[in-house]
């Protein structure tokens, strides 16, 4: 068995069902559409094989099978799109605030270690910069200089994936 197909049918153990349920609010409770848009992601996770790792591949995944339901709709004519933030149906399990957060975890762990701890301290710890540099045993001013170039940095790992506008 090659990658891919490994990738794939690990990916259909661990993400069908939620990726099921969630392009199925999207579709309007349409079963057949979402299987098909399932059936679409996981055949374009194939041939992303080698970019793809089945365990944080749900960011992946769920946007694309959200642009396939855009570009369903836009291709039949639709009109306005229903996916807009005003027009998704409310979702109960904070799909889109999970893939977000993924996403920022993502970003996270792009950056340096340095970076990321400056980040950690000073906004998931919420400690001081003084605070910061105590922990961290740095001089305040680096941790100054630490914390701008990482929001600079994840500012554009986030842009670059879709979760913030430029």
């Amino acid at each position: 068995m090659d990658r891919g197909e490994d990738l794939v049918r690990r990916l259909d153990d661990r993400w069908r069902g939620p990726l099921h349920g969630y392009v199925l609010r999207l579709v309007g409770g349409d079963h057949q559409k979402a299987e098909d848009v399932v059936q679409e992601t996981l055949l374009r996770a194939w041939r992303h094989a080698d970019e793809l790792h089945p365990d944080q591949a749900g960011p992946w995944l769920y946007t694309v099978a959200r642009n396939l339901v855009i570009s369903g709709y836009r291709r039949r004519g639709a009109g306005e799109v229903p996916l807009g933030p005003d027009h998704l149906p409310p979702v109960a399990d904070r799909v889109d605030q999970v893939l977000q957060n993924w996403q920022v975890a993502e970003a996270l762990r792009a950056l340096s270690d340095d970076h990321r701890a400056v980040v950690v301290e000073l906004y998931y710890r919420r400690r001081t910069v003084a605070e910061a540099a105590a922990v961290l045993g740095v001089p305040s001013g680096t941790v100054k200089s630490r914390c701008f170039y990482a929001l600079r940095a994840l500012r554009d790992a986030l842009e670059e994936r879709g979760v913030t506008e430029p």
